[in-house]
């Protein structure tokens, strides 16, 4: 049987984008809602998915957003 290669599904540059987000998160800054208007995030979770969102908006290669 062939093994698959794996392929990356997320790029190297959208995991620093979430790296980022994560950073901003730990000192306070990372706000949610459009232009960052909304409140301060706390949750983890909540950090990946606006990094995720970032790197989706700079056109970088991460999987759809699952509904």
């Amino acid at each position: 049987m062939a093994r698959r290669t794996s392929r990356r599904r997320y790029s190297r540059s959208s995991s620093r984008d979430v790296a980022s987000a994560m950073r901003r998160r730990k000192h306070g800054t990372l706000r949610s809602g459009k232009g960052g208007k909304g409140g301060r995030v706390k949750s983890r979770k909540q950090a990946i998915a606006i990094g995720l969102s970032e790197a989706r908006k700079k056109g970088k290669k991460v999987p759809r957003k699952r509904s």
